[in-house]
């Protein structure tokens, strides 16, 4: 059974992921550090995790396996979960793989590196309604892979 995940903190696509779900009759764990309002859905679980840095990620990263999906805009997490046999998705439908996490890494640890020297690195761009889109239609495609793995 395919399970979703979503590093819910600042999630701007919780809606889609949960209309998702219910289309493939898929449990949702809606993982943060401090509650958020959820749908009254049986599919879906809020959990809410002790504060601190990547506590979310680490409970999410426990959990993955070949049948999840993992919506993050968390590299480091979309590495464990990828290593983890499981699929990671950005909320802007950019689909994490083996072939692009190295690059990601790469440039995720450049961008902390120019900000630790002070350097204004103008942050990620904004999101518009064609990344919903988009999302969506990766994290359909996401499902279908997974149900279809052994």
């Amino acid at each position: 059974m395919v399970t979703l995940f979503i590093d819910a903190d600042a999630c701007p696509v919780k809606d889609e992921v949960y209309k998702v779900a219910v289309r493939y009759k898929a449990p949702v764990f809606v993982v943060s550090n401090s509650w958020i309002r959820t749908p009254p859905i049986a599919l879906v679980t809020p959990v809410v995790v002790e504060a601190g840095p990547d506590v979310a990620d680490d409970w999410i990263a426990e959990r993955a396996d070949a049948a999840s999906v993992v919506v993050t805009a968390d590299v480091p997490l979309a590495d464990r979960v990828l290593k983890a046999g499981g699929q990671a998705i950005h909320p802007t439908g950019r689909v994490f793989t083996a072939d692009n996490i190295g690059a990601a890494l790469a440039s995720r640890g450049i961008g902390e590196h120019l900000r630790s020297m002070g350097e204004i690195t103008g942050g990620p761009k904004p999101f518009v309604p064609a990344d919903r889109s988009r999302f969506l239609q990766s994290l359909d495609a996401a499902v279908v892979r997974a149900r279809r793995r052994p």
